[in-house]
């Protein structure tokens, strides 16, 4: 009877225990985190409760499974399996507490700084995220090699790879030279404030915002919904427009190609009448002028402004749409004209030049909208 009520009690007293002991430490920060709305890390901390009770059942059990007598055959098997879970469950919280001290740190951060200075907030965020990922690495690894040096077989040979480790980290350096440049370029990208999560940016013709930054790649959100992932390498080594350096103000150009009798004054006075209605336009500025002729039409340009990349697309082709829709409209005549009539042929020997069908060059009649020659 005893040795049947031993290990019940070993073993169910440890998991009865782990469990009153969590619930004892999620109801205080929880009760904490109600009573401190400033700060989430009661609250984050509160993500950690799975390993936190994993670390505290691994424990229990590998303290006391001698006092068990269960399995005595396979107690060092046991044993290491133990090892091990408490090894990992304990990499596991260590994370989970790193990332709620960081995240913490940085919504603080983020609520005093939003309104101020929103380029520097998302640089701290795009740093945050990396050094988290580093974090996580440098745990992970220590985690597994505390694991294997668990093993005896492991630390035997523990010697003959420290003496080799020179030459090892030779030949791994030389295969992983890209992977190492990426790796350093994310840091350069993080510290270096050349481009954070959230900045748009116009990579190989392609317009979008950064979504994502890694050590090794980069993500960027098209404006259509498709994901480009690129090397972050690629950012230190090669030009690219990053529209939300400095100030996400932004200047857009809206062109049009209409007739030389377009009333410019006017299309002058509507511009500003649609920006008053559209509300993405930021009231800085605006300006429209001939920028360019040809022998048929002119080419006016229309400068417009707004707070960010996304609302000058949206003022670019309000403005756009609603220009062509007020001409056709109001004033046709100011769309360009195709000239429709024969082609002329070569001048006569009498020095007149006769059209196809013997009418004078100066009786000759214009089809369409087109004009006679001047």
């Amino acid at each position: 009877m005893e040795n049947l009520l031993r290990p019940l009690i070993v073993v169910g007293g440890s998991v009865v225990l782990t469990l009153v002991i969590g619930w004892a430490t999620d109801f205080l920060l929880r009760k904490a985190d109600e009573q401190h709305h400033e700060t989430p890390l009661w609250g984050l901390l509160r993500r950690g409760r799975i390993p936190y009770q994993l670390v505290l059942l691994a424990a229990l059990l590998r303290g006391s499974y001698d006092e068990a007598q269960l399995l005595e055959s396979r107690r060092e098997g046991i044993g290491q399996t133990l090892t091990l879970v408490l090894i990992g469950s304990t990499a596991w919280l260590v994370i989970r507490i790193a990332s709620a001290i960081v995240e913490t740190s940085y919504s603080r951060y983020a609520h005093s700084r939003a309104q101020r200075d929103p380029a520097r907030v998302r640089r701290v965020r795009t740093q945050v995220t990396l050094i988290m990922r580093v974090v996580s690495a440098i745990v992970g690894v220590v985690a597994a090699a505390s694991m294997l040096l668990t093993f005896p077989a492991f630390r035997a040979a523990g010697a003959s790879l420290l003496a080799s480790a020179g030459i090892l980290g030779i030949v791994a350096g030389v295969a992983a030279q890209s992977t190492l440049s990426n790796m350093f370029a994310g840091f350069q990208i993080a510290f270096g404030d050349m481009v954070r999560i959230g900045d748009t940016v116009v990579v190989d013709g392609e317009w979008g915002t950064v979504e994502e930054i890694t050590l090794t790649f980069l993500t960027v959100r098209t404006w259509d919904e498709r994901r480009i992932t690129m090397p972050v390498s690629y950012f230190t080594s090669k030009p690219f427009e990053n529209w939300s350096r400095g100030t996400p103000q932004m200047t857009g150009t809206v062109f049009w190609h209409v007739d030389h009798t377009a009333p410019v004054d006017a299309m002058r006075e509507r511009l500003r009448d649609i920006l008053r209605q559209c509300p993405a336009w930021d009231g800085r500025a605006y300006d429209l002028s001939v920028t360019d002729t040809t022998p048929n039409t002119m080419q006016v340009r229309a400068l417009v402004t707004a707070k960010d990349a996304d609302d000058i697309w949206t003022v670019r082709v309000t403005v756009r749409e609603q220009m062509i829709h007020w001409l056709t409209a109001e004033h046709p005549y100011a769309l360009p004209r195709v000239n429709t009539a024969d082609a002329t042929p070569p001048p006569s020997h009498n020095g007149h030049r006769p059209s196809p069908d013997g009418v004078p060059h100066q009786q000759r009649r214009y089809h369409g909208t087109a004009r006679p020659d001047r």
